[in-house]
């Protein structure tokens, strides 16, 4: 819902009724995660995918049936259907998607939603998508860290889902979770889908320099909130880095160690040193490979690797703090220009997060989606 929550609540403001369809349950091969969200606006416009196109015109006809019915509705899409052809996904998966009308009388807390995430604050939004009685189906609860707003039908559903979706929340996961009618743990025939809205993963980028900016521009295109550290202040600017969130002047090992004491980083964070230059890098990365973070990565020639571990070692970094350390930083592709550079680092991160090998894929086999739990690489960068 994030990425059409612009689209969402323009029609919300204007007193309208839109069709959200969301993907809550990939099965095999599929193009979009569970998450992934389409708007029909009333005037028929759409923003957001929920399969890259395999089911698009589908998905676009249940929006706009369930805003005339009033009734959210739960449809599986896939090769088993009988109209493959028409409406299946060509990667051979299934998806589950829920449509439901959204408007104010429908969805009250949205705005709070919208305002929560644009703060960094997180949320999660968990909806019923089955249930026995179709009275339950689209209900929902807002669940933040310590707030809890809408019900679904009983306090003991709400109690069960609310601590439930904390926990999703805090590990930055959206799921599927069932219950009883009555929010049983044990029981079946309740199916919510739960939306974890964490807050943005962040990327620090240490170096004020041209590859620094293609590479905030790359990291802003996959929903990263970026900083841009440098003790210069001559090349540390707003105008120089526009795709950045922020652009701080300050040493880089006193900005990480005041971050990672304010509790701003965590395992999703990707650190990449850039400077390349022992008096900003070694000090930076002492703190770096300490932390528990998702991706350290430092730029720089293998001489300039060897040196720097050789200095890091001289500072009582062990092997296994050293180990954490992707340098020379990104993946071989043969990078020559800033923006090609960027591409390869980006690339490493999203390998490192999901699994990846880094390989083409026609030289592999077995799937081509990682969902990153049954891999070896378990950063959730």
């Amino acid at each position: 819902m994030r990425d059409v929550m612009d689209e969402l609540l323009a029609v919300w403001r204007a007193g309208g009724t839109a069709g959200l369809a969301t993907v809550v349950r990939t099965i095999k091969s599929a193009p979009r995660a569970p998450g992934a969200a389409m708007v029909v606006a009333p005037d028929g416009t759409v923003a957001g995918s929920v399969s890259g196109g395999c089911v698009e015109a589908a998905v676009y006809e249940l929006s706009a049936e369930v805003v005339a019915t009033g009734r959210p509705e739960l449809q599986r899409y896939g090769i088993t259907d009988d109209d493959a052809f028409a409406v299946g996904l060509t990667c051979g998966g299934i998806i589950d998607v829920f449509a439901e009308p959204v408007s104010r009388a429908t969805f009250p807390e949205l705005e709070d939603v919208a305002a929560d995430i644009d703060a960094h604050r997180p949320v999660a939004v968990a909806t019923v998508i089955a249930h026995p009685d179709s009275a339950w189906v689209g209900r929902r609860l807002v669940v933040g860290t310590a707030t809890v707003a809408g019900t679904l039908g009983s306090a003991r559903a709400d109690a069960a889902v609310a601590d439930d979706a904390r926990g999703l929340l805090g590990a930055g996961r959206t799921d599927v979770l069932t219950y009883g009618p009555d929010g049983e743990r044990q029981g079946e025939g309740m199916e919510v889908f739960v939306a974890g809205h964490a807050p943005r993963p962040r990327m620090i980028v240490f170096g004020a320099i041209d590859f620094a900016a293609s590479l905030t521009r790359q990291a802003a295109l996959l929903g990263y909130r970026v900083t841009v550290c440098d003790a210069r202040p001559v090349f540390a600017t707003a105008a120089r880095f526009p795709a950045a969130d922020e652009v701080v002047v300050d040493w880089p090992h006193r900005y990480l160690r005041g971050q990672a004491d304010r509790g701003e980083l965590d395992g999703r964070t990707a650190i990449c040193v850039l400077t390349h230059d022992p008096k900003f890098d070694v000090p930076v990365l002492e703190v770096a490979l300490r932390l528990d973070v998702g991706y350290v990565g430092a730029m720089g020639s293998r001489p300039t690797h060897e040196d720097r571990l050789l200095r890091l070692h001289e500072v009582g970094l062990s092997d296994a703090e050293l180990d954490r350390l992707s340098s020379p930083i990104g993946l071989d592709l043969g990078a020559r220009t800033p923006e090609e550079t960027a591409v390869s680092i980006i690339g490493e991160i999203v390998a490192r997060r999901w699994g990846g090998s880094g390989r083409p894929l026609a030289d592999i086999g077995g799937r081509i989606h990682h969902d990153g739990a049954d891999d070896t690489a378990k950063s959730t960068v």
